[in-house]
């Protein structure tokens, strides 16, 4: 038995769980077994930044902070699921990667 496995990454959480409850919609009306989503560790980028360039004055800082949320889905193997998933309108900051695995049952 096949699946495919979808790793979904993005830096709006709207816009990932939207994606998502799209994804769950296609599979209920195609009746295609759905595990997930499962949330994945959010990675965390920062950027630390001294306000005064030039060093003069007080030691004032700003600090920058992006987050990737991450969710893991399994969909049991079904060829017209796959075709819708890839034809849907995805938004910009939304990252999909779909992988075929073999499952032993």
């Amino acid at each position: 038995m096949q699946i495919a496995r979808m790793k979904l990454t993005s830096n709006s959480i709207e816009s990932l769980n939207s994606t998502i409850n799209e994804i769950k919609s296609l599979s209920m009306r195609f009746k295609a077994k759905i595990k997930g989503p499962i949330m994945l560790p959010t990675k965390k980028l920062s950027i630390v930044t001294r306000k005064a360039v030039s060093g003069d004055g007080t030691s004032t800082y700003e600090k920058w902070e992006m987050r990737i949320h991450k969710r893991l889905i399994d969909i049991g193997m079904n060829e017209r699921i796959l075709k819708h998933i890839m034809r849907m309108e995805m938004p910009d900051s939304v990252n999909i990667e779909i992988r075929l695995i073999e499952r032993k049952i």
